[in-house]
């Protein structure tokens, strides 16, 4: 008894140093508002008013680079600057994992990239990079260029006027069904145009299950595509068995070729299915986005145009009619590139996003305890005249020297081990796209140029 009392006193002063230790982290300034509500029908009504980045920037003066708020239900940290980005896109999963609504969830699947951490993430990536890595992508420039010249010419040629957006939706995924199901033209990719359509509403609708809601429009749809896309698997799966398919076919024919160590299927067919719907989605968007503002620009800055055109050009006179653009050619379109480059620092698709605290976090001096969501925003670091000089002024010479940006403060793609796989078949598409419009076109804008909202 005496020996246990001995203990107790001594271990009173360590007990009392770990309850001030805990009891003085500090949470980040700032309010969680309303309970449930917080501050998402604030952020929401900056998106769709396109103030969004103003709407923090005013937070980020009011309490600097980080804050608390709530948004969407949940406890959230905001966070800001480089070392913010690097937490977001370099931190151990086991340290911060994805964190996506359940509409996105529930629709896309829990096995794609957003929800899986660890090794599973790592073996998933590695196969998705291995048919989108450059290596691979040169053999479909090709394939791109075809498809991008079929859209022109039904969507474009002849017309006086066109409502760009939706036409660039319209191109990229029919450059997706092609390069990576392998579905051509015709009634199946209509069908998965249409069904489509409802999933990337019911994506960013309030997750209630109810008839004739978008959630449940989206909802039915992914059934839908998910049972196109297996009997796409079955069909791919026995041609390779029976030898008259190749794994470059693909992404799907690519994924179904891959074995472990034991020569086993190393990728699930749950797992090509919801890592296929995450592509049609991402890849979707990122790229219209980009092409759309990149004609956008070019209308309202002649002396990008200029250069543009005359790279472009160039690139033509150097082929014989009706030839094939190819990997080669991409790579002389480098201004184009560094154009499409500042596009996306000015104008990132991607606002910004979520990622969830499996453990308590120190940043920047203050506590993110396990379980909040950590919120982060891509154009706080692209508009920062620290980063980027004259960050406002529209400037493609800042990527002459790509080296000299800082790491994790240029993050579009995002950034090291959760770049976006897919950021090569962007380039691609978008310089193909540009190429070919620039050379048979001129335009003019006939709407407000500032009448769009995210």
């Amino acid at each position: 008894m005496s020996t246990l009392l001995t203990l107790f006193f001594l271990l009173i002063p360590f007990l009392f140093l770990l309850i001030r230790r805990r009891s003085s982290r500090k949470l980040p300034p700032g309010s969680l508002g309303i309970p449930i509500i917080g501050q998402s029908l604030d952020l929401l009504r900056a998106m769709r008013a396109n103030t969004a980045e103003q709407w923090l920037e005013a937070r980020i003066r009011k309490y600097g680079p980080v804050s608390k708020l709530s948004l969407f239900g949940t406890p959230t940290v905001f966070i800001y600057g480089q070392a913010a980005n690097k937490l977001v896109f370099s931190s151990d999963s086991s340290i911060i994992a994805n964190q996506q609504t359940k509409s996105i969830r529930m629709i896309l699947g829990n096995r794609n990239l957003l929800e899986l951490s660890g090794e599973d993430h790592k073996r998933v990536r590695g196969a998705l990079v291995s048919f989108l890595k450059p290596e691979s992508l040169k053999k479909y420039v090709g394939k791109i260029d075809k498809e991008v010249k079929k859209h022109i010419e039904l969507h474009w040629h002849g017309k006086e006027q066109v409502t760009v957006f939706p036409l660039m939706k319209t191109l990229t995924f029919d450059i997706i069904c092609s390069i990576l199901f392998g579905v051509e033209r015709g009634a199946q990719r209509d069908q998965l145009v249409h069904n489509f359509g409802e999933i990337l509403q019911g994506l960013w609708s309030i997750p209630v299950n109810l008839p004739f809601t978008h959630y449940n429009r989206g909802l039915k749809a992914s059934k839908k595509v998910q049972k196109m896309l297996k009997d796409l698997i079955h069909e791919k799966r026995m041609r390779l068995e029976q030898k008259i398919a190749s794994p470059n076919d693909d992404l799907i024919t690519s994924l179904l070729s891959i074995r472990d160590q034991n020569k086993e299927a190393a990728i699930t067919e749950k797992e090509i299915v919801d890592n296929v719907m995450l592509i049609m989605v991402a890849g979707h968007d990122t790229s219209s986005v980009l092409i759309t503002f990149l004609i956008r620009l070019l209308v309202n800055d002649p002396a990008v145009y200029e250069v543009v055109l005359a790279e472009q050009q160039e690139v033509a006179k150097s082929k014989p009619m009706g030839e094939l653009l190819t990997w080669e050619d991409l790579a002389k379109m480098k201004y184009t590139w560094r154009v499409a480059m500042e596009t996306l620092r000015t104008v990132p698709p991607v606002f910004g996003g979520f990622r969830k605290a499996l453990t308590d976090i120190e940043f920047d001096g203050y506590f993110i305890p396990k379980g909040w969501q950590i919120f982060w925003a891509t154009n706080m670091t692209h508009m920062d005249d620290s980063i980027f000089r004259d960050p406002s002024k529209f400037d493609p010479s800042r990527f002459e020297n790509q080296v000299s940006i800082p790491r994790y403060s240029y993050i579009p793609f995002g950034a090291g081990p959760r770049i976006c796989p897919g950021y090569e078949l962007a380039r691609i598409e978008t310089l193909v796209s540009i190429y070919y419009l620039v050379t048979q076109f001129s335009w003019k804008l006939l709407g407000s140029d500032s009448s769009f909202s995210r």
